[in-house]
């Protein structure tokens, strides 16, 4: 429904009929324009083994370098959706927690003994008495559901393994109540069922029209104060391991950063030096220089959703409504822009524009914002709030030997290409 400007007016009834109706838009679509903290222009780019920064050059000439990738963008998202609350009404997702270890409190009078007699490192211990847990959210694991972590944690894959089977069989309903978000950011069950689910919701950040730069330090050590025999002494201790690098290693000697370290494997077609000139690709990256602009582009996409079913019409529908509602939420929450060391982004317009993306024709700007979506998620969440997991079943345990055991199957992504 559009009002008198043209401007699609985004009510919960709307959000229904894009979740179920098949003629319904294609996707919802923003584009953000980003600018850097700093008036240089100059952010960080992720590295990446062996190629550094990912920069594409278009065939006129522009380069194109990505910020932050779509996976990524995805980690950041994903925990948006951790509560600390122990209401389980204020929460849009089951809260899940694994613990992986357990590990000394330090300050108990075990403790304090274990680390006065030294015995810790004899194998003598005495037992914390308080010891704690370290844990993980399953909303913090990189593959989700689908985590070597889920399938190391017995109690966990017990509630995981029958989802992805009925989500195999085409049924979305029972992983919807365990790890939605699972659907929301994508899925890949490599090591179980192989089952495959896109992402519905996608987010990408890249820069236009970029120059990389290169740094350069030295680091001065203690190495010029010692006398000459302190620095034999030093060296002698280093050769008779082999370790000729290992003074600078230590910060024993000076030492220069001017090329960056690469694999092996790279290291044989990438020397320091080309034709008596430093090699730009093995220097120090120093970030690039923006000089066009910085972009980050979300799309919702309503086709992926409206292929997810239950197992009736009415599990179908509140499986699409529940996902459209997270989709919206994380699609239209400000996220911290602070990407990593050196690149400190904000959002450079105060609103947002959001675009329905019909299947012909051209978009058109929708009333999106996130009071709405929050809304309508909360609504939405109430259908599969009493099918998630009890609080017994909300905490489970890492179980090294259940990994050990895991390292011997083979994934999807190892199984040999079938012929035909």
């Amino acid at each position: 429904m559009s009002n008198s400007t043209g401007v699609v007016n985004v009510t919960h009834d709307l959000l229904n009929d894009w979740a179920a109706k098949p003629d319904g838009p294609v996707a919802l679509r923003l584009k953000q324009r980003l600018l850097p903290v700093e008036e240089s222009g100059i952010i960080f780019p992720p590295t990446y083994a062996d190629i550094g920064y990912s920069i594409d050059t278009l065939s006129d000439g522009t380069r194109v370098v990505t910020i932050d990738s779509v996976g990524s963008q995805a980690n950041r998202l994903e925990p948006i959706f951790k509560s600390d609350s122990q209401d389980r009404n204020q929460w849009l997702v089951p809260q899940i927690e694994i613990v992986i270890r357990t590990e000394d409190c330090g300050g108990c009078s075990a403790c304090r003994t274990n680390s006065e007699k030294g015995e810790a490192k004899r194998g003598r211990r005495e037992r914390c008495e308080r010891p704690r847990e370290v844990t993980r959210s399953l909303l913090e694991l990189a593959h989700r559901a689908a985590d070597a972590v889920v399938r190391s944690s017995p109690t966990l894959l017990e509630l995981v393994e029958p989802a992805f089977k009925a989500l195999h069989r085409g049924d979305a309903g029972p992983l919807c109540a365990i790890a939605p978000t699972s659907l929301v950011f994508g899925v890949w069950d490599s090591r179980g069922e192989g089952e495959k689910r896109p992402r519905l919701v996608r987010s990408i950040i890249r820069a236009w029209d970029v120059e990389p730069l290169h740094a350069a330090a030295q680091f001065n050590s203690v190495w010029k104060l010692l006398d000459e025999p302190q620095r034999e002494e030093l060296e002698k201790a280093v050769k008779n391991k082999g370790r000729v690098d290992k003074l600078s290693t230590a910060g024993l000697a000076d030492a220069p950063a001017t090329f960056r370290k690469v694999s092996s494997s790279a290291g044989r077609y990438m020397q320091e030096f080309r034709d008596g000139s430093p090699n730009p690709e093995r220097r120090v990256l120093g970030g690039v220089l923006v000089k066009e602009r910085i972009e980050r582009e979300v799309t919702v996409n309503l086709v992926a959703l409206r292929g997810l079913r239950g197992k009736d019409d009415t599990e179908t529908a509140a499986i699409r409504k529940y996902l459209l509602g997270l989709s919206l939420v994380v699609a239209t929450a400000d996220i911290e822009l602070y990407l990593r060391e050196g690149c400190l982004l904000h959002y450079a317009e105060k609103g947002d524009a959001w675009y329905e993306v019909p299947r012909r024709g051209e978009p058109t700007l929708a009333s999106l914002t996130a009071e709405t979506a929050l809304a309508y998620a909360k609504i939405a969440a109430q259908h599969f709030r009493s099918k998630w997991p009890d609080g017994a079943k909300l905490k489970h345990e890492f179980n090294l030997v259940e990994a050990k055991l895991l390292l011997a199957k083979k994934t999807a992504e190892e199984e040999p290409a079938q012929a035909g």
